[in-house]
């Protein structure tokens, strides 16, 4: 049986924490940001982690 295939596109954007959490970037910071409110854009910043019901799909494409 031949090893999986690490998804590079999800590689990209999903780092394992040791936790074993999955930590994201946040979906609306490309651009139009004239409109946002700087308290939006700021929370916006910080990272977030994956929730409990996608995890298995997304340590499917990390192949871990």
């Amino acid at each position: 049986m031949p090893k999986m295939k690490t998804n590079r596109g999800a590689a990209k954007r999903f780092k394992l924490k040791k936790s074993g959490k999955i930590k994201r970037g946040s979906a609306f910071r490309s651009h139009i940001l004239t409109k946002m409110s700087p308290k939006r854009k700021r929370k916006l910043r910080s990272p977030k982690h994956v929730d409990k019901t996608n995890v298995k799909q997304v340590k499917e494409l990390l192949a871990k």
